[in-house]
């Protein structure tokens, strides 16, 4: 290994090793204020190596030369698309851990393995959104899911430890499923990096192998099946409700949308660079779990009563809204083999949905902590009690409808449109339809907060880091929807590295 190799795996180094010293200096010094500054204060380092690479990859571009390295012999690339991903995922998690500060006051004697856990599991973010290889694939996927699982258990309720137990024994299953899928697709191609799984596919040396072509297909099927954990899509969707109930809410905040991010740009990668090859077979399977999570998610928060739960089942619609682009990148236009339309509208929907989602759960945690309940009948007159935090979750709540002018309903717009351009209408019109029925969910919320059925008056309270947080995601909700052509110009100019990578 050189000293550019560790260079380019830096950030990921850097968050590793502030996850230590958060654990670390709790061991020595008994100071938990302290705790969420050094974590806080930490992310600017990996921030600032990734701002650095940006800068490399900027300036190599506009000489002509390959704007992306590899390290650990193609195990990990470093490029736009990464990059995009490493600051969403560190701007998540910096503010995550702001809007943690008044909910950490009923788990005192656990910050540090909070913030720990946290860190540890960006770390293996960070080293998703770049993996190449299988191998490295499952390695990162384990360092992501198993601190949120202990995170989803640390309140140590009833709950809360349900939430862990099913957390642990659905993404153990998961990931035996996807190992058995690598199984197949290292067998019948003979490599684990997504070029050299491209290039035998495109040679089609397994068709002489009896059964050779199938086994390779229902190897990626189940790849893709083991995703779905991580994406909270059907099949693998039963662990969401629970953990959004049971776990501490930051947590929820921060699994619900870092890890969604790292996971989509995971499968982005994986079917753009490795199985573009065989895009009419991925194109029906992405397809079919998009229609069943947008109907399964939609339905199912009709009947819920705890908000938490309510955007649980949330999540797996919008994950369903998500697929439809990616399954638009294998469509059958004429117009390309390759749509950049499909993949940019799915990290513009991403980064739309990262500011709605955080600005409904950081209004949530402000409101819960304040009540200590999360049932929707217990907002009543939230909007006497506390108009701003009243009206940050209402205009997150529109936001995740899709209402014009808000960044979903844009995102929404070009996903469907998407979806139309590669003849995948059938599933647009799907996407409709869900994005109607939520509105009876999103709405009852609202209407309940405007209702005066209370005698409880008692203001709401925010100290002045999560009041920081829910503005600044507040605001990002606004712009998003107002200009969103400077995410889109950048959501493009992302994914044109996507259909190269695995034509080397």
């Amino acid at each position: 290994m050189t000293s550019y190799d560790i260079y380019l795996i830096a950030p990921q180094l850097a968050t590793a090793a502030i996850a230590l010293m958060v654990i670390v200096f709790d061991l020595f010094f008994k100071r938990n204020k302290l705790l969420p500054v050094i974590a806080f204060v930490g992310l600017s380092i990996p921030a600032a190596f990734s701002l650095m690479q940006l800068n490399d990859l900027i300036v190599s571009d506009s000489s002509g030369l390959v704007s992306r390295s590899s390290v650990f012999y193609g195990s990990l690339m470093v490029d736009k698309f990464s990059l995009f991903f490493n600051f969403l995922v560190l701007i998540v998690t910096g503010l995550v851990i702001l809007s943690s500060n008044d909910y950490l006051s009923r788990m005192n004697n656990h910050r540090a393995e909070y913030f720990g856990l946290m860190l540890l599991s960006a770390t293996g973010m960070l080293l998703l959104v770049g993996a190449t290889e299988l191998i490295t694939i499952y390695i990162a996927l384990e360092l992501t899911t198993l601190p949120l699982v202990a995170l989803a258990a640390m309140l140590l309720t009833a709950k809360s430890t349900e939430a862990g137990m099913k957390f642990l024994v659905i993404g153990a299953l998961s990931s035996a499923v996807m190992l058995y899928g690598m199984t197949l697709i290292f067998g019948f191609t003979g490599s684990t990096t997504l070029s050299g799984i491209s290039e035998a596919l495109a040679v089609s040396h397994y068709s002489d192998i009896p059964f050779g072509s199938y086994a390779v297909l229902v190897g990626m099927l189940l790849l893709v099946v083991g995703f779905g954990f991580k994406l909270s899509a059907v099949p693998y969707q039963m662990w969401v409700p629970d953990v959004y109930e049971g776990a501490p809410t930051p947590a929820v905040a921060f699994l619900s949308v870092a890890s969604k991010a790292a996971a989509f740009a995971l499968v982005l990668r994986v079917l753009c660079s490795g199985f573009i090859e065989v895009q009419p077979e991925w194109t029906i399977l992405i397809a079919c779990l998009a229609a069943a999570s947008m109907t399964v998610g939609n339905l199912a928060a009709l009947v819920q009563n705890n908000i938490k739960r309510l955007l649980g089942y949330s999540t797996i619609a919008h994950a369903g809204y998500i697929l439809i682009g990616i399954a638009a990148i294998g469509g059958t236009s004429s117009a390309s083999l390759f749509s950049h339309m499909g993949p940019s509208s799915v990290l513009f929907y991403l980064v739309a949905y990262a500011a709605a989602n955080l600005t409904a759960l950081f209004s949530i945690i402000a409101i819960g902590h304040n009540i200590n309940s999360d049932q929707i009948d217990d907002y009543s007159g939230m909007f006497r009690r506390s108009p701003l935090i009243a009206l940050a979750l209402v205009l997150s709540l529109i936001a995740l409808i899709g209402v014009p002018p808000t960044g979903i309903f844009m995102a929404k717009i070009h996903i469907f449109a998407s979806a139309i351009d590669n003849h995948l209408t059938w599933l647009a019109v799907v996407g409709v339809v869900n994005s109607v029925v939520s509105v009876y969910y999103y709405v009852r919320v609202i209407r309940v907060m405007f209702s005066y059925q209370t005698e409880d008056q008692s203001k709401i309270r925010m100290s002045w880091a999560p009041s920081i947080a829910l503005i600044s995601t507040t605001l990002m909700t606004l712009l998003i929807g107002i200009l969103p052509g400077v995410i889109l110009n950048l959501a493009e100019d992302t994914v044109k590295v996507l259909p190269n990578i695995g034509y080397w």
